[in-house]
């Protein structure tokens, strides 16, 4: 395999682009009036937006980047500080049986996006945080993470 495909819906195509321009740290390599495409080497990520007329809700519960150490994580949460975002942290967390550092952010349509870094893993699915692997509902998504 040589690329993972993720493609979302959004409704203003500027505005993604400019948004994940700045998480990616890339340009898109294919730009459309309705569409754009982002390649990514590593991770190995085909990641295209589609607009649409309207987005309700969160399709989705998350998308992630799983990093190798816990100074990555730091290094991506200042880049996207720098860049104007507003960075979510969660650090020291016991989440999806693991404990982790990690932090989020919010594209322009809603879409959650975790850096994290797994520490270790845990007997415990979850210890009171405030966003991992809670749907909407407040109910625990065994498939996050």
């Amino acid at each position: 395999m040589k690329y993972v495909h993720v493609g979302i819906n959004v409704t203003n195509l500027e505005k993604s682009i400019e948004f994940y321009q700045k998480v990616f740290g890339v340009e898109p390599v294919k730009v459309k009036t309705d569409y754009a495409k982002f390649l990514l080497e590593s991770p190995g990520l085909n990641f295209t937006l589609n607009v649409r007329d309207a987005v309700t809700g969160n399709q989705v519960n998350h998308f992630g980047f799983q990093v190798v150490s816990a100074d990555e994580i730091v290094a991506h949460k200042e880049r996207l500080e720098t860049e104007g975002f507003f960075a979510r942290d969660e650090l020291d967390t016991t989440c999806c049986y693991a404990v982790q550092d990690k932090f989020w952010v919010t594209d322009p349509d809603g879409n959650e996006w975790e850096f994290f870094y797994t520490k270790s893993d845990s007997d415990v699915h979850k210890i009171e945080s405030t966003s991992c692997c809670v749907d909407s509902d407040t109910e625990v998504n065994q498939t996050c993470c």
